[in-house]
């Protein structure tokens, strides 16, 4: 949370919860699961993203909540005076209904699915033959995983890994084993009827669990020619009364605890007792695992199941949620058989045609600024670049920053091959991008074996920047090229996330760039630059300048900001200001936007629209001002205080006419954009955008359809600039 100011003196009527708003933003990709225009499988997806995600806000986002409110229970958010506590039961009654929606829409999707020929089948529903095949399965690779426990005096509560699914049941000792008699079926009906109670008199139910183990695949593909599967966790749950063969099963379900996932940083700690903050990375990661419970989910309805495990657990019931949804939605992308036609039609990145394969990338940067645009454009340029450059005699050292990298990744691979070939390859890792802290450590441990240097930036600061810088040298001295991106340097994301990569060998940017690893290198994160803006001092100061110059222009300032998220108070203090100067302002924000719109007096000016669709929408774009005059950046930060204040990150400018022209044009379409649109209203609810009788516009489907010309025929122009016109005339 944000400490800039006493509550009391800030005005609230014009921003929300960021946490209130997240949960509208996953409720938007929630929607794309009823959208008949999105291919069933691809709709299903859709589902299980917002399963995903909602099970990391409550790792993070609730954990942190949870945490704060034992620390300082009296703090409030500044933008909507809530205490933590507050926020929580907030966040848990907003979460309810979204979960029953989530649950009926996967109903119907399973019906549709089933009706197109992907069926998941139950245990009991098993043809003869198809359970005999489950049954061997079952006693040839599922059995011997299994560890059921009873927890009992003798057996302690066991620890639930993080995500991990279990089946748990109460369970009551049988007849067999209470002494060789079986109780009379009426006594069994009125212990039923009373809930157990005479159970937990003279013998009590107790619990018992077993893991579903995590090495097995998530389904079982049944024999035949359709793609019918039943789910692993189904058949554990059809065996529980064998696995805990002296017990009756009075009641079950498959549960999953989410646990507190927001480890973070002692620097103290690291320094007096780990010197090797490699080392002190690998420890603070198991320790994750092992964080406080923050949620409850049960597949199926079990409420004195769920009862016994929050004690256990020490779980408020308001954080306890039963699903009629799986708990995790990872076996979709393991369906086999399934139609094509269920799947959206497969796109490929292009090799920008305005670029020579046959010539190195270094010459074509030097001749103009090259841009990429993912995941409509490859990545491949900027690898042919590492790659040519890890060869290249001349090429004397190449510097990178790296927040998230891909498993497989082909650009550490370069970077591998150019230390090997006796480059000085200087890489500024991050360790603690969150989820992927492993994958960051065993890559470092690679790159630092084929002889690169590895730095980890400033102390208590996230290096979140993509930059890179690549040194040659040239007749007359030495020759530079600089890439700035928005996105990580990791080619799946690439062909998934909407993301920039600018290519440059302006000079004033170069040598900032050289600047900036220099200041890097000896751990000084408030160095000077002249035309890169970089965090945490002096990105938001110079964006609050760029702010003033609109608004010294009043009615005729302009301001458009693509991002993913806004939560800063002083950067919508300032744009609150802009819009009451008459400053024209659009925000294109795909998540959290804390700002609301057209409240009279304060944000009037200001409309927040939010894209959602195949790809992610994950560039950021700064522009102030139009024509010649406006000054455009491509930026690693958004609009959030975790960004400016407590983040190295680096916001490139866009010198080059022609490629700020086509990135003008782009948000353009964004904001003419009624297909995949949502329109953020004062009272910070979003409607979606449809077309009505103008034309439809879908901005994705416009990149994927349409090359990308940066020195556009005019009858491409004419015809962007049309549909666009249309589309504004009739909104007005």
């Amino acid at each position: 949370m944000e400490n800039a100011a006493p509550i009391a003196k800030r005005d609230m009527s014009y921003t929300q919860n960021r946490e209130l708003s997240w949960l509208r933003f996953n409720e938007r990709v929630l929607a794309q699961a009823t959208d008949p225009t999105v291919p069933l499988m691809e709709r299903m997806r859709f589902v299980s993203i917002f399963t995903s995600n909602l099970d990391e806000f409550f790792m993070v986002r609730v954990g942190s909540l949870i945490d704060m409110d034992m620390l300082a229970p009296d703090e409030t958010d500044n933008k909507s005076g809530m205490t933590p506590r507050e926020q929580v039961s907030a966040i848990c009654a907003a979460v309810r209904p979204l979960i029953e929606r989530r649950d009926a829409i996967y109903r119907e999707l399973m019906a549709a699915l089933d009706n197109a020929g992907v069926t998941e089948a139950g245990f009991d529903a098993l043809t003869s033959s198809q359970k005999a095949y489950v049954q061997d399965y079952y006693k040839e690779n599922i059995r011997p995983l299994l560890s059921p426990q009873v927890i009992d005096r003798s057996h302690p509560f066991p620890h639930l890994k993080n995500k991990a699914l279990y089946a748990a049941a109460l369970l009551t000792p049988s007849g067999k084993a209470a002494g060789g008699k079986e109780k009379d079926k009426e006594k069994g009906k009125d212990k039923e009827k009373d809930g157990g109670k005479q159970a937990a008199g003279k013998q009590p139910a107790v619990l018992g669990i077993v893991d579903v183990p995590q090495t097995l695949p998530r389904i079982i593909m049944l024999p035949g020619g359709d793609a019918r599967y039943i789910r692993t966790e189904t058949v554990i749950a059809a065996h529980m009364k064998k696995i805990f063969k002296i017990y009756d099963v009075s009641e079950q379900a498959i549960v999953s605890i989410t646990r507190n996932a927001d480890i973070s940083l002692s620097e103290e700690h690291y320094d007096d007792e780990n010197p090797d903050f490699l080392n002190y990375m690998r420890t603070l990661l198991k320790k994750r695992d092992r964080l406080a419970p923050v949620r409850l989910e049960l597949e199926g309805k079990a409420p004195r199941l769920a009862k016994r495990l929050c004690e256990f657990l020490k779980l408020e019931s308001e954080r306890v949620y039963s699903c009629a949804c799986p708990l995790k939605l990872d076996f979709i992308d393991q369906i086999e058989k399934a139609p094509a036609q269920l799947f959206n039609a497969p796109h490929t990145p292009l090799y920008p045609d305005y670029l020579l394969a046959d010539r190195p990338i270094w010459e074509q940067v030097v001749q103009r600024d090259v841009l990429l645009f993912y995941p409509y454009q490859s990545m491949q340029p900027f690898l042919d670049l590492l790659r040519q450059s890890a060869k290249d005699p001349d090429v004397l050292s190449i510097k990178i920053t790296i927040y998230r990298l891909a498993r497989n990744s082909a650009i550490a691979k370069a970077l591998c091959a150019a230390a090997e070939n006796g480059k000085e390859v200087t890489v500024l890792m991050e360790l603690r991008a969150r989820f992927d802290e492993q994958n960051n450590i065993d890559w470092t441990m690679e790159l630092e074996e084929a002889g690169c240097r590895i730095i980890y930036g400033p102390e208590n600061l996230k290096c979140h920047a993509k930059l890179c810088l690549i040194t040659r040298r040239e007749r007359g001295g030495l020759g530079y090229i600089a890439q700035i991106g928005t996105g990580n340097y990791n080619e799946k994301t690439s062909t998934l996330y909407t993301d920039f990569c600018m290519m440059t060998a302006d000079p004033a940017i170069t040598r900032d760039a050289v600047n900036f690893f220099e200041n890097m290198l000896i751990g000084n994160s408030a160095g000077e630059y002249t035309k890169l803006l970089v965090a945490p001092f002096a990105m938001k100061n110079r964006i609050m300048e760029m702010i003033d110059e609109q608004i010294a222009r009043g009615a005729d300032g302009r301001i458009r900001i693509k991002a993913n998220s806004v939560t800063d108070r002083q950067l919508i203090d300032k744009l609150s200001e802009a819009s009451c100067a008459g400053v024209r302002i659009d925000l294109i924000i795909r998540g959290i936007c804390c700002i609301v719109p057209g409240v009279p007096g304060k944000t009037e000016n200001i409309t927040v629209t939010s894209v959602v669709g195949r790809f992610l929408e994950h560039s950021r774009i700064y522009a102030f001002g139009e024509g010649l005059e406006m000054k455009m950046y491509l930026s690693s930060a958004d609009f959030m205080t975790r960004n400016q204040d407590r983040r190295v990150e680096v916001g490139g400018p866009v010198r080059s006419p022609e490629l700020k022209q086509f990135l003008e044009e782009y948000l353009n379409l964004l904001l003419a954009d009624n297909t995949r649109a949502w329109r953020q209203h004062s009272d910070g609810i979003y409607t979606r955008l449809t077309p009505g009788e103008a034309e439809p516009i879908d901005v994705q489907a416009w990149y994927m359809t349409h090359p990308i010309e940066f020195a556009k025929s005019q009858a491409t122009r004419d015809t962007l600039h049309t549909r666009i016109r249309r589309w504004w005339s009739f909104r007005k």
